[in-house]
């Protein structure tokens, strides 16, 4: 009988035994089902450098920066085992005695006081399950619990722990906590900062130090005490520990609202060109290296801010945008989307605008040379000419006759612009603005002049400058250098992407032009700067208002950069209007380079002339002669000569044509250049002739006014031999 008792008692402890086991190993396997890694993917902080490696951003959905586990400090690591889970590296995943000590003290004190969950429990918590208080959850809590114990060594629970758990103020993580709290890294944390850290988890705001330091000096202080107690610091490190006081501040890192519209277009890229959204950089913790230079980027700002640059004429701010770009790589160095641009606002840099006059480089001028039959002083139109009831006119209402291509440019004259438009022809225009990124579907000559039903952004327009800055080859702008995803491998690289568009030789034809055009013309605005600048302005007028201005424009480029800037109301109105036009947009973009660092100007001084390209000469100076004198002369290989001489131009590329006149016949008896004086030999004194001078520019192929006429008087011969 005795022996069926313990049988029995054997084999039903047996079972228990089994039965335990199967449920401990069940319980194994449900956890470890239950847990999908993806969800230990924390949330990141993404980063946006300069090439210089300088932060210039933080873009984060959570405030955290991971940390290895490895690179915190053991007081660190201990501070948070001690006050929340002090068995933590000898349970397995529950701490029975732990629930027991807790259940004890709940049932003395008639309510929940304290907690039993370790540290793995904590994590199975944040990580997998919501925050409700069912049996349910607690028990699919648990199971993790031991599915994590598993699954990952103790240090990588407790990194995932330390990486994810709220410390307050938005900062999540103990990296991020111990840049908020104490400006430093994790890795530099001593006792009493990580004390103070490893007591805030359980109420963030009570113990937050800023927001009430009693409290959280009270809780540090108690983590010190326990620490002791279990023996991970001495009593003198914590009677010293507990004597500091506490951070009074928060160190938050506030992205500069001169880089906005910066950003917004660094996420758009990240998107359409490496096909990342805006949401999964914000919590993909990705390191993304940009060409701004930080300095224009502020400057730019700062200047936007200031109204004595704009030609205010109503309570209404006119507004602005600015975008400028390495014209060699296309790195874009500044971008301002609006005077008070807000996050995903309205960026004016890629909104259409009428373009003006800005627009003549590129419809005219540049296609014009690379038809071959035009060169920078070929002669051009310049008359009131009525094309089927389009009239231009000069906006002076001036008119030359002819002019030459350089100075139609740098006076920006409109009816010689629309002459060789017309002329070199519309599909051939069209089709060298698609090489320079711009697409124009208007006709009619009007696009000469920027007449464009939908206009075009300052984005495009500086991208189609460098055609000229580039040496002919157009480059595209991009923000982003490279990206780096949190484990530090490259996952994209920006590529060189350049169309050939004009010929060097045109491109430096183009960059003289417009220096010219800086310097003494439409552009001269706003005076000199420390850069060499080539550039073009535009203006588009308000009808309904006299001598108001719609769009106001810069677009020019550096040695370095290639930029534009345009000015206007987002709606014009005849309230809402711009005096004074482009003057205002080439004084601003001048200003902005001349706020810059003086190291940034040392090797933009002048353009460098490409190898194998042709200078453009200086325009000749023909000048005036009014002073043609004659006599005869003994001098020279005749019996009798006559003595021709005049003040030449300080130009000797100056070529003067000598005439002789008989009654109203004119013969062109010689040609010299660079000289004052000619000698007609041979003459026959009972039959001498006048004379006259004409200067010839052969830039142009223009003669000047003739000179006065001489008459050789016969007494001059006695005055030529003494």
């Amino acid at each position: 009988m005795l022996k069926k008792k313990w049988l029995v008692v054997l084999v039903l402890g047996t079972a228990f035994i089994i039965l335990s086991f199967g449920i401990y190993l069940s319980s194994v396997v449900i956890g470890a089902a239950a847990i999908d890694e993806k969800e230990l993917v924390m949330n990141e902080t993404s980063v946006l450098e300069d090439e210089n490696g300088e932060l210039i951003a933080e873009l984060q959905e959570e405030n955290r920066d991971l940390v290895d586990i490895e690179e915190l400090p053991d007081h660190v690591k201990e501070a948070f085992v001690a006050i929340e889970d002090v068995r933590f590296y000898e349970h397995q995943g529950i701490d029975p005695r732990a629930i027991a000590r807790a259940l004890y003290r709940d049932i003395l004190a008639g309510a929940a006081v304290e907690g039993g969950s370790t540290l793995t429990q904590q994590l199975a918590k944040n990580a997998f399950l919501t925050n409700d208080k069912s049996l349910m959850r607690k028990t699919k809590e648990v199971l993790i619990a031991m599915g994590l114990e598993r699954k990952f060594s103790k240090d990588e629970i407790l990194g995932y722990y330390l990486n994810q758990i709220y410390f307050g103020h938005g900062a999540y993580g103990i990296q991020s906590a111990s840049e908020m709290y104490f400006n430093k890294d994790a890795s530099e944390l001593t006792v009493h900062e990580a004390a103070l850290l490893a007591g805030m988890p359980k109420a963030p705001t009570t113990y937050s130090p800023v927001d009430n330091p009693e409290g959280s000096k009270d809780r540090r202080d108690i983590v010190l005490s326990v620490m002791e107690r279990h023996g991970f610091i001495s009593a003198e490190e914590a009677v010293a520990a507990q004597g500091r006081t506490v951070p009074s501040e928060l160190h938050r890192t506030e992205n500069n609202p001169a880089y906005y519209t910066y950003i917004d277009m660094v996420l758009a890229e990240a998107e359409n060109k490496y096909q990342i959204s805006a949401e999964e950089v914000y919590r993909g913790g990705y390191t993304i290296t940009v060409p701004m230079n930080n300095e224009m980027q502020q400057i730019s700002y700062d200047l936007f801010q200031d109204s004595s640059y704009f030609p205010e004429s109503s309570e209404a701010r006119s507004e602005a945008s600015f975008f400028m770009m390495d014209s060699d790589t296309g790195g874009v160095t500044a971008v301002q989307g609006g005077r008070e641009y807000v996050r995903q606002g309205l960026n004016r840099t890629t909104m259409k605008r009428q373009p003006g006059s800005a627009m003549k480089p590129l419809a005219v001028y540049g296609p014009a040379l690379d038809t071959g039959d035009y060169e920078p002083y070929s002669m051009l139109v310049d008359e009131k000419t009525d094309y089927d009831g389009y009239e231009p006119s000069n906006n002076n209402d001036e008119y030359q006759g002819e002019i030459s291509m350089s100075q139609a440019l740098i006076e920006s004259t409109n009816t010689s612009a629309v002459w060789l438009y017309d002329q070199i022809g519309e599909s051939y225009s069209r089709s060298w603005m698609e090489e320079a990124g711009l697409q124009v579907e208007d006709e009619g000559l009007g696009v000469a002049l920027g007449g464009l039903s939908e206009g075009t952004s300052p984005l495009e327009i500086a991208r189609a400058y460098t055609s000229f800055s580039n040496n002919g080859m157009k480059v595209e702008p991009y923000f982003i250098e490279k990206i780096e995803d949190r484990s530090g491998e490259t996952i994209g690289e920006r590529e060189v992407n350049e169309t050939e568009v004009t010929t060097p030789q045109n491109a430096w034809y183009m960059t003289r032009m417009l220096e010219q055009a800086v310097l003494e013309g439409t552009g001269s605005a706003g005076g000199n700067t420390s850069y060499a600048l080539a550039g073009k302005t535009g203006t588009t007028s308000f009808e309904a208002v006299d001598d108001a201005a719609r769009d106001a424009w810069f677009a020019g480029y550096t040695p370095e950069w290639t930029g534009s800037l345009w000015m206007g109301y987002d709606q014009t109105t005849e309230e809402n209007y711009l005096e004074g036009g482009s003057s205002y947009a080439a004084t601003l973009f001048k200003e902005i380079l001349n706020r810059l660092p003086e190291e940034q100007t040392a090797s933009q001084q002048e353009f460098e002339k490409p190898e194998g390209v042709q200078d453009l000469a200086d325009p000749i100076n023909m000048g005036e002669v009014d002073d043609l004198n004659s006599s005869l002369s003994f001098k020279g290989s005749g019996l009798i000569n006559v003595q021709l001489t005049w003040t030449p131009s300080e130009d000797d590329r100056v070529k003067y044509k000598l005439y002789e006149i008989d009654g109203d016949e004119e013969t062109e008896i010689a040609e010299v250049q660079g000289e004052g004086s000619y000698t007609v030999e041979g003459v026959n004194v009972f039959s001498l002739k006048d004379y006259k001078v004409v200067p010839f520019n052969s830039q142009t192929s223009q003669e000047g006014e003739p000179s006065n006429i001489t008459e050789v008087e016969v007494g001059s011969i006695w005055g030529s031999a003494s």
